[in-house]
């Protein structure tokens, strides 16, 4: 007779997995998720930062593990997937944050292709790759929520010059976001983006306001109940224009 042994255990905690999280925003969100008792899965790109990472919110007693993760990998991605469902049986909570080239001294007209290419490739592929890979997953558990972080530069009504590749692949991260919500309708698995605003990070630079306020309007909308909004665009928990 051949028994068959599942590796996962059912819990009532969350699991949340937040990519780019060895710093800045991603590991705020890491910390403020943890604290809501949740079992949070810290990824990056870079192991050694992202054990460093991980270790320092295990030391205050929170419940966070890591995973190494690159976002532009689709091997990785389906590696990742592969892991978690046979650890966990689940995803409930998906931050797609990893960001790459705030190229700010870049003009439309002169801008590098290939830079733009390797923008879209981390900031619209990879949450797009993780999107198919977890989203049907949390459809089957009848519970999900998808936070794509976005950025002010991602609004067509505010929208300048410059930056071209940020901005341009997070307006495309935008239209994932509405295009998934349309689509998952009445699943509730609910697909949000969110721009942190101005904040003081490595990419941010000096001057914005802390990461802990930045956080926030994740974490807001990584809990929505299940009667909340899904294919919107938010700053601390309002609406922004598009």
């Amino acid at each position: 007779m051949i028994v068959v042994v599942h590796a996962w255990k059912k819990t009532t905690k969350k699991i949340a997995l937040v990519t780019g999280a060895s710093r800045g925003i991603g590991f705020e969100t890491c910390k403020q998720l943890s604290q809501l008792d949740m079992t949070v899965l810290l990824t990056s790109r870079d192991t050694t930062k992202g054990e460093v990472a991980a270790k320092q919110l295990t030391d205050k007693g929170l419940d966070v593990i890591f995973f190494q993760l690159d976002a532009s990998d689709r091997s990785n991605i389906k590696d990742i997937f592969t892991k978690i469902k046979r650890q966990y049986g689940c995803l409930d909570i998906l931050i797609n944050n990893a960001a790459i080239l705030y190229d700010k001294n870049q003009s439309t007209m002169n801008a590098d292709l290939e830079l733009v290419n390797k923008a879209l490739t981390t900031n619209l592929y990879g949450p797009w790759l993780l999107c198919q890979a977890f989203i049907p997953l949390m459809g089957k558990n009848g519970y999900g929520r998808v936070v794509n972080v976005s950025s002010g530069a991602a609004s067509l009504h505010y929208m300048e010059g410059g930056t071209p590749a940020y901005g341009i692949s997070k307006v495309a991260l935008n239209a994932l976001t509405r295009k998934l919500a349309s689509e998952l309708g009445r699943k509730n698995v609910l697909v949000n983006s969110v721009d942190p605003g101005w904040v003081a990070t490595d990419m941010g630079g000096r001057g914005g306001r802390p990461v802990e306020e930045g956080c926030r309007g994740i974490v807001w909308a990584a809990t929505l109940p299940n009667n909340g909004p899904s294919g919107g665009f938010f700053y601390d928990g309002e609406p922004e224009l598009w």
